[in-house]
């Protein structure tokens, strides 16, 4: 198993390779659009490199453009709220979203310029779930001179389109992560409480 730190950091890469590939028409299978898409994204990573190194605020908007359009958003939330998101209005919801995917670029964004130029992403199988409403995706992540990642992607259908709702690499869930550390804040405060300690980066974010 890779040290925490790197799988967090596959985390936050798999995180952008997925929500930007899967934009994509319901008659179009999610593994192909992974398999398409990944290499352009490493791409930009490596070819804007020095741009983003010297603006931060560049790599920021590049990321943010592509979740913003790709990622759901609301409902990956909701997973990671649980019990917490019942009877909340969708505005607090889409808050607490942008509140803990900003905190991860503040803390993680620079180390998506540290993708070895090498890596390469195969797409193993697709997997459906309750009848095809969902699709898991298992692929691997090979890097130069290291073992392969295991990360699976979990797509489900909005507005005729799919899109990815929560990554896992090796076995560790994006949203079970965060649904643990936020369940025990948000037993002690509020939603909007959380959320605003979030947005002024008074909460350090599980790796």
């Amino acid at each position: 198993m890779i040290p925490l730190n790197k799988r967090f950091i596959a985390l936050l890469v798999s995180l952008l390779l997925g929500f930007v590939s899967v934009g994509c028409a319901a008659e179009q299978k999610p593994g192909d659009i992974i398999a398409e898409r990944t290499k352009i994204v490493l791409d930009t990573l490596v070819k804007q490199r020095a741009a983003f190194s010297a603006d931060s605020a560049k790599l920021d908007q590049f990321v943010q453009s592509e979740l913003n359009t790709l990622f759901d958003r609301e409902y990956s939330a909701r997973l990671v709220l649980a019990m917490h998101s019942r009877g909340v209005d969708a505005n607090k919801i889409t808050a607490f979203a942008d509140a803990l995917i900003n905190t991860l670029l503040r803390k993680y964004g620079a180390a998506l310029l540290e993708t070895d130029p090498s890596t390469d992403v195969k797409v193993l199988s697709e997997t459906a779930l309750r009848n095809g409403e969902m699709i898991r995706v298992a692929t691997e992540v090979h890097r130069r001179g290291g073992a392969p990642i295991p990360v699976d992607y979990l797509f489900r259908q909005n507005n005729g389109e799919w899109k990815v709702f929560d990554v896992i690499v090796e076995g560790v869930s994006y949203v079970q992560t965060y649904r643990t550390q936020f369940d025990e804040l948000l037993r002690r405060q509020t939603l909007d409480q959380v959320t605003e300690r979030l947005q002024q980066g008074q909460i350090d974010v599980k790796n």
